[in-house]
């Protein structure tokens, strides 16, 4: 039996994870919407045998913050049309892109990522996140009404449902293209959805064939008590944030635990921590680049960020002083895993708003690590071989640099352990990922009734 693999994603926000990335002057202002910059960006990524590039998005610019000047990734490009571009210049990594249950509509969104997934064949991965906040909520005809936490993800899971079935709507043989006969497909193998439910409702077939993979790969991102159990539910890979060994043992235990009530088991769910690594030759070097990246920052700029993440103006309180009393996290409609881990950090640290800041600014509450190329891989190690991760998404403080450095420096290194890959053993993303092609639902009824 082969070794357990890490799981590798490379999480790609220009001109970098970190806030004041932008005003490093390795960065370039022509390279924000540069498509050769991406595609190079995709190549190290692909040469580095990452499992896949990640990819967030939102559905407002933020206009409404006081940072919204300050912030460079309020400019960035649709997922979808960027992977579309980046499959036709690399061969092997796979692609995840973000896309939203509040406001999408299922037919469209599954005939995109089914086409992503021809176009690319058979690298597409669909991360599942629900939204919110008034400014999404007007840009969709909403005007100020935002959806309560609970009812976005009653809505995600018929979302989901209805998705799936129309990925399967198409049989793998429906398409018989008989030239002789006449005869283009098996109209037997092409089925109606006929999916009614409280919030959504969809007729079916979808307009194009089943994806290569059977589904694109599913991810998940949130760790709130009702991401959790959507990733339970329906996730092939979860993407989360924790800042201790401890923590992040603990939500793997609680969502690998939920499987088994839905007929899953542990191997059909990755779950792959953000990590947030600053390299230096020395640690020396390390912690410059640490105290370097944090003066890019203005303050202010920091306060509001903190304030956004938290949903409390934090303006009208001294910095070098503690948080205010927060809300319980049951009245928070936003993110509810990220507001609970920036809290518990900071009780935890008993740290001041300014040195929170110093923290959530980085890695936006992800794992922070710094050390030489040996110390990085010490650290993933840990965490891989205890319980904590399958795998961990990288975010790269600053693009090219940080990700050219953890290409060279840090994967040769886990690969000399045995713990990464040197070479990719399959095409698609569902086989680097180690994850097994789904059965069609409704070819697995045809062959019951039959």
């Amino acid at each position: 039996m082969s070794k357990r693999q890490l799981s590798l994603g490379a999480f790609f926000m220009l001109p970098g994870q970190h806030a004041g990335a932008w005003r490093d002057p390795s960065t370039k202002r022509e390279n924000l919407w540069n498509p050769g910059y991406l595609a190079e960006l995709a190549r190290t990524a692909e040469k580095g045998k990452f499992d896949l590039i990640f990819v967030a998005d939102g559905v407002s610019a933020g206009y409404t913050s006081r940072a919204f000047e300050y912030g460079a990734r309020v400019t960035q490009f649709e997922p979808l049309t960027m992977f579309s571009y980046l499959a036709a210049v690399t061969v092997k990594i796979g692609f995840v892109a973000s896309a939203s249950t509040t406001y999408n509509e299922p037919f469209n969104l599954a005939r995109q990522f089914a086409s992503l997934d021809h176009l690319s064949k058979g690298r597409a991965g669909w991360n599942v996140v629900t939204s919110t906040g008034e400014e999404a909520a007007r840009n969709f005809g909403k005007r100020d009404q935002d959806w309560p936490h609970h009812l976005r993800y009653e809505r995600a899971h018929e979302f989901l449902d209805i998705v799936k079935k129309l990925w399967d709507s198409w049989e793998d043989d429906a398409i018989l293209y008989d030239q002789e006969k006449g005869v283009f497909l098996d109209k037997r193998k092409v089925h109606r959805v006929n999916y009614e439910g409280r919030h959504l409702s969809v007729g079916g077939p979808l307009n194009i064939g089943r994806p290569p993979q059977g589904y694109p790969v599913i991810v998940q991102a949130g760790s709130s008590e009702a991401g959790r159990e959507l990733a339970a539910r329906t996730a092939e890979v979860v993407f989360t944030a924790w800042q201790t060994l401890e923590e992040a043992q603990a939500f793997y235990r609680d969502v690998k635990g939920r499987l088994a009530k839905y007929g899953r088991s542990p191997d059909e769910l990755k779950i792959m921590p953000g990590v947030f690594p600053i390299i230096g030759r020395t640690e020396e070097e390390a912690r410059a680049k640490k105290k370097y990246l944090e003066e890019l920052v203005p303050l202010q700029v920091g306060v509001e960020r903190l304030s956004f993440q938290l949903g409390v103006d934090l303006s009208r309180y001294d910095v070098d002083g503690p948080l205010p009393q927060l809300p319980p996290v049951e009245e928070i409609n936003g993110n509810k895993s990220r507001f609970e881990l920036i809290r518990s950090m900071a009780e935890r640290e008993k740290l001041t708003i300014r040195q929170l800041i110093g923290r959530v600014i980085t890695g936006r509450g992800h794992w922070e690590i710094l050390g030489t190329p040996e110390q990085i891989a010490d650290q993933l190690q840990e965490w891989f071989e205890n319980g904590a991760a399958d795998g961990f998404n990288v975010m790269p403080p600053v693009f090219p640099e940080s990700l050219n450095e953890f290409v060279e420096l840090v994967i040769p290194i886990l690969q000399e352990r045995g713990i990464f890959r040197k070479e990719y053993e399959g095409s698609t993303l569902r086989e680097h990922l180690g994850l097994e092609r789904p059965v069609n639902q409704f070819a697995r009824q045809t062959v019951a009734q039959n």
